[in-house]
């Protein structure tokens, strides 16, 4: 895992979303310090996403039984 994220970060922090950070963070400390901080955030980000998917796809599930006990007729036995 730890050799992927490494592939990515060299690929994204070429990345305008990256690059000022990474040039920064290289200035500071070095460039492999600042690959392996962008590696990190690469990490980060998809950790958020995936969590975000879960509770979409966990919410559409209970959507469709929520939505049906509402449009059921409401109706009482005759007494």
């Amino acid at each position: 895992m730890r050799w992927i994220l490494q592939e990515a970060a060299q690929t994204a922090k070429r990345h305008p979303m990256f690059a000022d950070t990474c040039s920064q963070l290289a200035r500071r400390r070095g460039a492999n310090i600042a690959t392996v901080a962008i590696a990190r955030r690469l990490l980060a980000r998809s950790f958020h996403i995936l969590t975000q998917l879960e509770e979409a796809s966990i919410s559409e599930k209970a959507l469709p039984g929520a939505l049906a006990s509402l449009h059921e007729p409401a109706t009482r036995p005759l007494s």
